[in-house]
């Protein structure tokens, strides 16, 4: 087997001698690949090179695409490969470019017969082509575009919408076929064809023209675009810059090439196909009965639970811990109700561990479900903030009270509801005085690191030149605000944003934060069962 991680490597070149894998897998951890290489490099490549080992595969075939390949073909000269090859792909697709991509070609076939003790054969070659290039669906699909995506990727955003997803992304938007290649050409003149066609296939980011990508945009079932990029990896950062205002509703997400921003991936993915109205939905249990309606919002920190009856009143509220089992957590508030399973009639489920609560009938973005509830509490609402205990969300709405956009934080926890709880931890107080104490602040400190373990060292710093309680926390508030802020550029000039979210509830970080925005918010009597509140009134119009 033939291991390679590019579109451009010779596929159907290789396939006459082996068959062909492409490393394109999300990394557990990068130890091996910190051991040989320095631990700043492009997190793709590190991914890449933990596969290689994992797997030990020792017949690799690479494209010059970056210097972070370049660097990863420097560590494998020192593995002992029975084949290691570094292809110096031209960046222009002219004559001059695909004659001197001919002679490499010719070259790898000597490599591989030497390798393989077996002559080249036209014939095989010709049969691993496509009669035809890759086509679109007859019907709306959603475009994933950008920088490679790996399987676990392309799964999570298969599996939340109901209309294809077409993979354009680097590394799968691949477009070549036989065309007038045939068995009566030399080798020479075949090269020279194939040549041609992997430099004038769909471009990558790299070549030097890559005006024919727009084609992907263009195309008018095209109902929205996922665009990826990868995190320190500029290549793409450019493209997705030009094309944020082509009119198509489009979404933003950058991975690391490790799964641990998972649920955050899958909650962006999901909100943007509930904003599309394409989301893919799962049936509800048939023969319910029952007079209420429950909501249940499943986060990182706590679970929340409101139920409803059929006139949207509000029968029940319960806030519980959400501890090492998010389904335990659900059924822990359910039973503290008071009000049997068997007396609901629907239950929708949001927040993080939505898709692990069995009894729940269907499944909705928090995103989603804080708009719905907050609509609901203040009908004349343009945006909302909210901010949780994992992570931050700005929402604006559309005049009929729909999400429009959104954004979120990014895995770090810094402006969260986790970043306050951790300082108060440090400064051994509870999140009452947390919440209220910061309004009597005398100094105006400020507490410039962003991340939550160096503003850490940065409180025990302050603490320790015996700086007052009331100013540290006036200095975390405003940290808290000042990354909302940039967050909620999309909604600081309305006048009409609900904050939502336990956050909510810490009169300092309100304070600050309505400073940051020069805007009062709408706050709910019960900020942090707006989304739960959201989810049953999901559950009430879905009956």
């Amino acid at each position: 087997m033939i291991a390679y991680t590019c579109k451009y490597a010779p596929l159907e070149l290789l396939r006459v001698f082996d068959n062909d894998h492409l490393i394109n897998n999300n990394a557990d951890q990068f130890e091996y690949a910190q051991s040989v290489m320095h631990p700043n490099m492009c997190s793709h490549i590190k991914a890449v090179l933990e596969d290689i080992h994992k797997n030990k595969y020792d017949r690799i075939f690479l494209i010059n695409c970056c210097d972070s390949t370049r660097r990863l073909s420097d560590v494998l000269k020192r593995e002992r490969l029975a084949y290691h090859k570094m292809l110096d792909l031209p960046v222009e697709t002219g004559s001059c470019a695909a004659m001197r991509l001919k002679s490499d070609l010719l070259e790898v076939i000597q490599e591989l017969e030497a390798l393989y003790h077996k002559p080249f054969d036209k014939a095989a070659f010709l049969r691993c082509f496509p009669d035809e290039p890759p086509s679109y669906p007859a019907g709306p699909f959603v475009l994933l575009l950008g920088a490679r995506s790996n399987t676990a990727l392309v799964n999570i955003v298969q599996s939340c919408f109901d209309i294809p997803v077409i993979d354009a992304t680097c590394t799968n938007n691949r477009t070549i076929t036989r065309g007038t290649m045939n068995t009566g050409d030399s080798i020479d003149e075949l090269m020279e064809k194939y040549a041609f066609a992997l430099l004038n296939q769909s471009p990558c980011m790299r070549m030097a023209d890559v005006q024919s990508r727009k084609k992907l945009l263009n195309h008018e079932n095209c109902a929205g675009i996922i665009y990826h990029t990868i995190q320190f990896c500029d290549y793409y950062d450019y493209e997705y810059s030009q094309i944020k205002s082509i009119g198509i509703p489009l979404l933003k997400i950058e991975t690391d090439f490790t799964a641990q921003s998972s649920g955050q991936i899958l909650t962006r993915i999901e909100g943007f196909a509930e904003a599309l109205k394409r989301k893919k939905e799962h049936a509800l249990a048939a023969g319910k009965s029952g007079k209420y309606y429950a909501g249940i919002d499943s986060g990182s920190t706590s679970t929340e639970l409101v139920i409803l009856d059929e006139n949207k009143n509000i029968i029940r509220t319960v806030m519980v811990r959400t501890g090492a089992n998010a389904g335990a957590g659900a059924e822990k508030a359910l039973a503290q109700s008071g009000i049997a399973k068997s007396d609901i009639r629907a239950v929708t489920a949001t927040g993080y561990g939505r898709r692990n609560i069995a009894f729940a009938d269907s499944s909705v973005t928090e995103i989603t479900c804080h708009a719905k509830g907050a609509k609901h509490l203040f009908p004349q609402a343009e945006a909302i903030i909210d901010i949780g205990g994992q992570d931050s969300k700005v929402i604006t709405l559309d005049a009929d009270g729909n999400v429009s956009n959104f954004v979120m934080n990014d895995k770090c926890a810094a402006g969260t509801g986790r970043f306050l709880e951790n300082m108060a931890k440090v400064l051994e107080i509870d999140m009452d005085t947390m919440a209220n104490s910061g309004l009597k602040y005398k100094n105006d400190l400020t507490i410039s690191s962003m991340c939550t373990v160096f503003a850490e060292s940065e409180v025990v710093s302050l603490i320790a030149e015996n700086h007052p309680i009331a100013d540290i926390i006036h200095g975390l508030n405003k940290s808290v605000a000042q990354k909302t802020k940039a967050l909620a550029r999309s909604a600081a000039k309305s006048d009409k944003i609900v904050m939502t979210g336990g956050v909510a509830n810490n009169r300092g970080v309100v304070t600050e934060l309505e400073k940051q925005l020069n805007t009062r918010l709408l706050i709910p009597e019960k900020p942090e069962f707006c989304g739960a509140l959201g989810a049953a009134l999901i559950a009430l119009e879905g009956k």
